[in-house]
């Protein structure tokens, strides 16, 4: 349903002109002709968008997903995305079709309307999807922000709140660990921007100690092994808060702490990445950035619409995140 903004938006007018001519407001003092061009605004954007729904129906999508399942069972981000886009897909009445990464090469005579990737892609990457089809949007990635639409998060700025909070609460040692990925043709390491930020923000602050950082996999495993790794190294110079890169290592962590005695938040402070479903249940509570993932599929699917229907110029689309403290930092 078009909105009363995007009737003065398209007729040039100001919305509450629109508001009162759609209402017959006597009141108003208006010409003739721009009574008439909101009126046929109004018709045009609502027979408009009724052709899209109908449309709509007939879409035929893919979804590519860099992870696994069982890798997204793993790190629930990349699941909480999925879930996202599969949502809206059926309330739109789409057809999802899921592709794998590694047999692109088997599909290219198969006809889709549009592909959301949902993970990390390189340009070559985009320019084999693209074979497949022009419409694409990337998600928590961007290959090339010219050519195709992308939604992503902006973890500077999210890391950037945490280490403020850290500092603001007195923490002078501060760790971080975090993860290390590769593309999945293994032609480049990705830049880990957490870990870029956590850097750039603790160095300008006289409060970088290379040794306060670990770096593995994105897994509560990893978590917990570079926690304890961490506790082995330092004993009582152990810093007294860690920022982690995402909710799965920080839960492995937290279980580190806890087997050693190390209380939590009194002695260490922790706050993680995303906000997934398990964060409230686990003790103590998790601090986190939280990370809209399911909107983030929402939008893609959004996106892909406009550019199949009409929309030529590539689009971003970045994500506010916003830090919940509960149990586990102070």
């Amino acid at each position: 349903m078009a909105t009363i903004k995007d009737i003065a938006e398209k007729a040039g007018v100001s919305i509450s002109t629109v508001s009162r001519v759609l209402n017959y407001d006597p009141t108003l003092s208006v010409s003739d002709e721009t009574k008439r061009k909101i009126f046929q605004t109004a018709e045009d954007l609502s027979y408009r968008k009724k052709k899209i729904e109908q449309r709509m129906a007939s879409f035929r999508i893919a979804i590519v997903n860099w992870y696994t399942e069982e890798e997204e069972l793993n790190d629930l981000y990349y699941l909480s995305i999925r879930v996202g886009v599969e949502k809206r897909c059926e309330a739109l009445h789409i057809q999802m079709t899921k592709l794998s990464l590694d047999h692109l090469d088997s599909v290219q005579n198969q006809e889709f309307h549009g592909i959301i990737a949902i993970g990390k892609f390189n340009k070559k990457q985009a320019e084999k999807i693209q074979n497949i089809t022009e419409n694409i949007v990337f998600i928590d990635s961007s290959p090339d922000e010219d050519r195709f639409d992308s939604v992503v998060c902006n973890f500077e700025k999210a890391t950037i709140d945490v280490l403020n909070y850290f500092v603001q609460h007195g923490h002078e040692k501060i760790g971080y660990i975090g993860g290390r990925e590769t593309y999945k043709d293994d032609t480049s390491e990705i830049i880990d921007y957490r870990q870029e930020t956590f850097i750039n923000f603790t160095k300008k602050r006289n409060l970088y100690n290379e040794d306060f950082i670990y770096i593995g996999s994105f897994s509560v495993n990893d978590g917990y092994r570079l926690m304890k790794q961490a506790i082995s190294e330092h004993h009582d110079d152990l810093p007294s808060a860690f920022f982690v890169g995402n909710d799965s290592m920080a839960i492995g962590c937290l279980r580190a702490l806890l087997e050693e005695g190390i209380s939590v938040p009194q002695r260490v402070s922790i706050i993680g990445v995303n906000d997934i479903s398990v964060t409230k249940y686990v003790f103590p509570p998790l601090s986190t950035v939280r990370v809209y993932t399911e909107l983030m599929g929402e939008t893609a699917v959004d996106l892909l619409i406009e550019r199949i229907t009409e929309r030529q110029v590539a689009k971003k689309v970045s994500l506010s995140t916003q830090l919940v403290i509960r149990g586990s930092s102070k």
